[in-house]
């Protein structure tokens, strides 16, 4: 008689509270229901292009690197790893893969490095800020054939700037030791101002009652930067080198313009971009070219999921 009324006394208050979450639960859903039937129409523009033009190709890319392909896309047969184990064994593609990973290493710290000094003075100047940061920013703005042709004429060794101004005669373009290095040069004076802009939006938003404190307590110049200013641009600086070292390995426009198309003296700047297009659309191997792209495609990721790893433990780590 105990245990039937005590399971009669709480089955009662049991009940209302079921209904009540139950209810709760099909409000949220509700919810959340009528906001993505309303907000799926705003979006869905952009999932049918992303669709087309992104996950299509890719799909479309993965299955061509498993068949023998041409150019004109008729007679295409399957041939499974094939592909795969030619790259795999090609030294032209370990080649262009290290002429791809030596641009990065020489551009991604100079970048940011130049990148950092040139926010620092532009946030630091009195006079005509908008003038600087102008002229910083302004070769960002042109296109890459723009860049690579304006550069070309520079490195010129008759006619070019650069030897005229420095009183030498280096053949920039035509020798082996050189020819990356100028490719490093116009891609530093061509893209720092996207990395500049990112860094001058972090100093603007250190607070100035940080650098007034450190001021009171007798730090000098040197150890606002070193304890103020250079940890507050940790998150920044992560995020500059993450995106110039995904940049920098997909690096082809002004490579290909500034050597006219060639891969080089001794070939020795030939990107890991430029030979995938080399075999595609002058050899017509469509199919060898897609199973090169995709192991590309998987040596980007891999980057980026990396850098995306690195920061979660640092978040991780800070907490």
């Amino acid at each position: 008689m105990t245990t039937t009324s005590a399971e009669a006394a709480l089955s009662p208050a049991s009940k209302p509270i079921r209904s009540v979450s139950t209810g709760e639960a099909e409000s949220v859903r509700a919810r959340m229901g009528r906001r993505l039937q309303h907000g799926g129409w705003f979006v869905a523009p952009f999932l049918v292009l992303f669709a087309l033009f992104v996950i299509w190709p890719i799909l479309r890319g993965v299955w061509l690197s498993f068949t023998d392909a041409n150019i004109s896309g008729v007679d295409a047969h399957f041939v499974g790893w094939d592909n795969y184990r030619e790259a795999v064994h090609d030294p032209l593609v370990w080649d262009s893969l290290g002429h791809s990973a030596y641009f990065t290493l020489l551009v991604v710290p100079c970048l940011a490095f130049l990148a950092f000094l040139m926010a620092m003075l532009a946030h630091h100047i009195e006079r005509a800020k908008w003038l600087w940061r102008l002229c910083f920013f302004a070769p960002f703005l042109l296109p890459s054939t723009v860049a690579g042709n304006l550069w070309q004429w520079l490195f010129n060794p008759g006619t070019g700037m650069v030897n005229h101004v420095l009183g030498i005669d280096t053949p920039w373009l035509t020798d082996k030791s050189t020819a990356m290095l100028a490719i490093v040069i116009c891609t530093l004076w061509w893209t720092v101002g996207f990395s500049f802009l990112l860094y001058l939006a972090a100093l603007q938003s250190i607070p100035d009652h940080l650098y007034e404190a450190a001021k009171l307590d007798g730090a000098n110049a040197w150890h606002r930067m070193l304890h103020i200013t250079l940890p507050m641009m940790r998150t920044i600086t992560g995020l500059v080198i993450a995106l110039q070292i995904l940049a920098s390995l997909q690096v082809f426009d002004q490579a290909v313009v500034i050597n006219d198309f060639s891969p080089g003296p001794e070939e020795s700047t030939r990107t890991f971009v430029q030979y995938t297009l080399q075999e595609g659309f002058t050899s017509y191997r469509v199919g060898y070219a897609s199973a090169i792209s995709i192991i590309f495609f998987v040596i980007i990721a891999s980057v980026a999921l990396g850098r995306m790893w690195l920061l979660r433990k640092r978040e991780e780590g800070v907490r």
